[in-house]
Parts: structure tokens; C-alpha cells; sequence
């Protein structure tokens, strides 16, 4: 029963992040809607990977998704940090920072749920793990040059 209490907590954190991190991802980047948004979707990390956490406990077999999530959260706070300390390069690193957790984060989920979802599970099972990385890199790849053109010089 309590298990059952741990993973609605997570389900709720993850629909959290989920959206949270879209709502940053298609905000205009300035002060408000894409910080704040931000800041949630950290939040939700967070939570989602402690309750994963217990999940992990009750259910040993899901380790390997405590990783991704670890992961997804370190990322989050890697971008978060880039913007608060703002180091060398902070930009660019917080364009691949926090669409690469967002990218872990998508990737557990459908590995751990895509041979339940309608569509999804006439996908091979390996698709699961590559094709968040698949559609997400390409994007990276454009916010960094549409974002950082001109502002990174060469060694």
C-alpha cells in the first residue's frame, strides 16, 4: 500500500517536471516564466529521483532508472548553476545542460513505460532508449548556435 502512496508521488513529479520543463523550454528567456519554470522543473527532478529512491528499495530491478534520473538531476543542476555563477561559457552550457536532463529524464520514462503506451510499443526496444537523444540533440544543437553565434570566441 505505501509503495502504491511512493509511486503516485512520483507520477506526480514527473507530470510536474514534465511540463515544467516544456513551459521553460518554449518560454521566452528572460526574467519570469522561463526561470521560474526552471526552478520547478528542478524541483520536480528532485523529488521524482527521492522517490525513486524508495521505489529502488521496494523494487531493485528499477536501479538502473534511479541512475538516469541521478543523472537527469545532476544535469538540471549543472544548467542551473551555469546561470547563477555565470562562469566562462555559461550559456552554452546551460543550453546542453538542461535539455540533456530533460533528455534522461524522457528516456527513463519511455524505457521504463513504452511497452505500455499506445503507439509506442510497436517500437523495437531499443528506440526507448535512443530516440529522445535522437529528437532532442538536433535541437540542442540549434539553440546553441542560436544563441551563442559570435559570443564564444576561438582559442
Amino acid at each position: 500500500m505505501a509503495i502504491q502512496v511512493i509511486i503516485g508521488i512520483h507520477i506526480a513529479a514527473g507530470l510536474v517536471a514534465v511540463i515544467a520543463g516544456a513551459v521553460a523550454m518554449f518560454a521566452a528567456k528572460r526574467p519570469g516564466r522561463h526561470p521560474v519554470a526552471g526552478r520547478i522543473y528542478l524541483g520536480g527532478l528532485a523529488v521524482l529521483v527521492a522517490s525513486a529512491c524508495v521505489i529502488v528499495v521496494a523494487r531493485p530491478h528499477t536501479a538502473f532508472l534511479l541512475l538516469l534520473g541521478a543523472a537527469a538531476l545532476m544535469l538540471a543542476g549543472i544548467g542551473l548553476a551555469a546561470r547563477r555563477i555565470r562562469w566562462r561559457g555559461w550559456l552554452a552550457h546551460h543550453i546542453i545542460a538542461m535539455p540533456g536532463s530533460y533528455i534522461l529524464a524522457l528516456t527513463a520514462f519511455y524505457v521504463d513505460n513504452g511497452p505500455r503506451l499506445p503507439l509506442w510499443r510497436l517500437l523495437p526496444p531499443a528506440w526507448f532508449w535512443f530516440l529522445p537523444a535522437a529528437v532532442g540533440f538536433p535541437l540542442v544543437v540549434w539553440a546553441l548556435r542560436r544563441n551563442t553565434a559570435g559570443r564564444v570566441k576561438a582559442r
